[in-house]
């Protein structure tokens, strides 16, 4: 399974953006896939995630109301929806599946990352 993650960019505060990770290779079926970030000097650190059959979602009280996970089956994509950036939001930002519980990833798969920077 490859993931391909897209859609980071510089952004102002307040702005938006939206990231996107495809799977290729095989369906996220049966995955719960999340979003992680690392910030320069920081640990790589949980975002958000999704349970790719049920649809749950779960966040990090970070970006918890300002960030939203979804998925698109046919496309066999996750988005993260994020508004109200802020700089401390920048990072790289990874997707990554399979999960274990809601925050923690296995090492299955991992996105390439995407940077996103946030300016004030």
């Amino acid at each position: 399974v490859q993931l391909q993650a897209s859609g980071g960019g510089l952004a102002q505060a307040g702005d938006s953006l939206r990231l996107s990770c495809a799977a290729s290779g095989r369906t996220y079926s049966g995955y719960r896939v999340g979003w992680f970030r690392q910030a320069p000097g920081k640990e790589r650190e949980f975002v958000a995630s999704i349970n790719w059959n049920g649809g749950s979602t779960y966040y990090a009280t970070s970006v918890k109301g300002r960030f939203t996970i979804s998925k698109d089956n046919a496309k066999n994509t996750v988005y993260l929806q994020m508004n109200s950036l802020k700089p401390e939001d920048t990072a790289v930002y990874y997707c990554a599946a399979p999960m274990v519980g809601v925050t923690t990833a296995t090492g299955g798969y991992w996105g390439k990352g995407t940077q996103v920077t946030v300016s004030s």
